[in-house]
């Protein structure tokens, strides 16, 4: 008998764009899948063999690649920031749209030339992903870890710039700080785990069935 497959989905703002692809490929999740005051994180769908699991969007891209979930949908943001080589990402769903990108005060932003940087001190919670887009441009970067509330981090003296994600923009403005430097451009992705991708007979049709969804 086949064991279950799992597909894992993020929490936050990729979930309810997902639901819709989803039906699109044949997946109707239980009831309160896609309510996040639902506190349950494993949830049974219309196919007996197929269940979904909802974390945090980080925890997607563990998940899949130690295989304790075969299939996943994340951010590309995510993929860069820990580039497992388990996970193979073969479908973007064009959904989730946003960018990471640098910013800092308005007022430094205002003399500042991102093409003159040779140091730089940044707050993330990508660190993987900043260093190496600094790394690529010959600019040295000190990296301080966040896991949130990233806009502080200028107006507090802990870093001079943050990279975060960016969609409208007025977090940024709202806390006085501007774009100064896109680094990618980030949309969701279906994830897979390269074993069960060779293993497992139910891997490829629901890959495929996410790929027709969005064609």
């Amino acid at each position: 008998m086949t064991a279950m497959l799992t597909i894992a989905v993020p929490k936050g703002r990729i979930l309810a764009e997902v639901l819709p692809l989803m039906a699109a490929a044949g997946l109707v999740p239980e009831a309160g899948f896609g309510d996040e005051d639902d506190r349950r994180l494993r949830f049974a769908t219309n196919r007996p063999d197929v269940d979904l699991i909802r974390v945090r969007a980080f925890d997607v891209a563990t998940f899949v690649a130690h295989g304790a979930a075969q299939i996943g949908v994340v951010g590309s943001d995510v993929i860069d920031e820990f580039d497992y080589a388990e996970l193979y990402a073969p479908v973007d769903l064009g959904i989730g749209r946003c960018r990471i990108s640098v910013a800092e005060p308005a007022g430094m932003a205002a003399t500042d030339d991102p093409r003159r940087w040779s140091h730089v001190r940044v707050a993330t919670k990508y660190p993987n992903l900043t260093r190496k887009h600094f790394a690529r441009r010959g600019v040295q970067a000190e990296i301080v870890k966040l896991n949130g509330a990233m806009e502080l981090a200028p107006t507090l003296g802990l870093s001079s710039r943050i990279v975060d994600l960016v969609s409208s923009g007025r977090t940024l403005k709202d806390n006085g700080l501007v774009e100064v430097e896109v680094i990618a451009e980030v949309s969701a992705r279906v994830i897979v785990n390269r074993a069960a991708m060779k293993t497992r007979d139910d891997v490829a049709p629901l890959v495929e069935a996410f790929r027709q969804a969005v064609s």
